[in-house]
């Protein structure tokens, strides 16, 4: 897996900027003491309560937020916030996206990558082809999978699922150059 267990799984392609991540969403009002459904990117989901200092964003403002009850709800989450104490005041939340500045996440070993650290790589195979750019990620339980499109430099217009095995099929991401290395043959 490429990434730490508490992988914010990026819809943080960040339109938001380079120095946040997009952790989770606040979707709907749970009871009427000011409680809020969590729908969570990390892995596990439940790694979004390891951040009690949330900052929010609702129609283009950004709000500071303070978590003070968490818990797994089913096979979901729910949530209260510091304030937010009636379901009015919950609901008024509701579709604010929960980011998270990404000094804030934990260092990873070496080798391991967070999502939003692999989108926009470009994919090249060992023999030079550039395939694209990688635009998400996606789990599928077995392993991750990188979404790659084409971009100009591409050799096709193709968009591509490339494992993401490394040692295998991904043999080398280089941050610094924005490059990811793939053992894989552009006819898939």
């Amino acid at each position: 897996m490429p990434t730490h267990s508490n992988n914010p799984q990026p819809t943080a392609h960040s339109p938001h900027g380079d120095d946040v991540v997009v952790m989770g969403k606040l979707t709907s009002p749970y009871g009427v003491k000011g409680w809020l459904k969590v729908y969570s990117y990390t892995s596990p989901i439940d790694g979004i309560f390891d951040y009690a200092g949330w900052m929010l964003k609702l129609d283009g403002k950004q709000i500071p937020a303070r978590l003070t009850q968490a818990r797994r709800h089913g096979k979901g989450l729910v949530a209260q916030l510091e304030g937010v104490d009636s379901r009015e005041a919950a609901q008024a939340l509701a579709g604010a996206e929960i980011l998270l500045p990404k000094q804030q996440l934990p260092q990873l070993e070496v080798g391991e990558y967070y999502w939003h650290q692999l989108e926009g790589l470009e994919v090249v195979t060992l023999d030079g082809q550039r395939l694209g750019k990688v635009s998400t990620l996606m789990e599928t339980g077995a392993n991750d999978v990188l979404v790659i499109k084409p971009n100009d430099d591409s050799i096709d217009e193709k968009e591509r699922l490339v494992p993401y095995l490394p040692n295998q099929v991904v043999r080398d991401v280089d941050l610094a150059t924005g490059r990811i290395s793939v053992d894989w043959d552009p006819e898939f």
